[in-house]
């Protein structure tokens, strides 16, 4: 399993991914820890900060679980490193804060047909997809984003963010990961589920591939 991104989603992903016994669990992210981190960023604490956060999640799951191997990527996530990093793995979880990234993985989960697991997360809101791109009846990401959403959506920083509503996106996202390995249950696949921790509304909304989608590889 990779997982993109070891913020507010990746961290928690990671955590139960690992406690579940998942044995090869690959995390790429390029930034530090800082303060305004630790209240969403459950592996991290304050004597983390300024350290490297893919150091510290391989360092924390060690802990929780030393038979499972961490592979780490500590850099930015490109059209050029991406294509050798997801060949290596089955299932690719989203963490990042960014729709150029989420759209990349979408891209080369597509091309090399993995399962892939978006969360979005702003405010009191978040968001879950699951494709399953081995079936061919299976959306993408662009489908549903009919054009590119603005980045500033997913500015944690900037917008504020409720810390518990990184951590139930995140755990849904392990959760959908858990039920691709063991293969049961009914998973997200050709639906997003849309959560808001304000009103406590949970939605699961049905949608389908676009024969117009930009991907144009579908």
């Amino acid at each position: 399993v990779l997982i993109v991104g070891a913020g507010g989603l990746g961290c928690p992903i990671a955590d139960y991914l690992s406690r579940a016994g998942v044995g090869t669990i690959g995390i790429a992210d390029f930034d530090k820890i800082n303060l305004s981190n630790i209240h969403r960023q459950n592996l991290y604490n304050s004597k983390d900060i300024g350290k490297y956060k893919v150091n510290v999640v391989k360092e924390k799951i060690k802990s929780i679980n030393p038979f499972t191997k961490i592979k780490t990527y500590k850099k930015k996530i490109t059209n050029k490193n991406l294509i050798n990093i997801i060949k290596s793995f089955d299932i690719i979880v989203d963490g990042s804060d960014n729709f150029k990234t989420k759209f990349l993985l979408n891209k080369y989960s597509i091309k090399y047909k993995k399962i892939l697991i978006v969360g979005a997360i702003s405010k009191f809101d978040g968001h879950v997809f699951t494709f399953d791109f081995k079936d061919k009846k299976t959306p993408c990401l662009r489908c549903f984003y009919q054009s590119e959403p603005s980045d500033e959506i997913l500015n944690c920083e900037a917008e504020g963010i409720m810390g518990p509503v990184a951590g139930i996106i995140g755990n849904i996202q392990a959760n959908e990961v858990l039920k691709k390995i063991l293969k049961i249950g009914k998973d997200l696949n050709n639906n997003i589920l849309i959560i808001n921790l304000l009103t406590l509304n949970f939605r699961k909304v049905a949608f389908k591939k676009n024969k117009n989608c930009s991907c144009k590889k579908h």
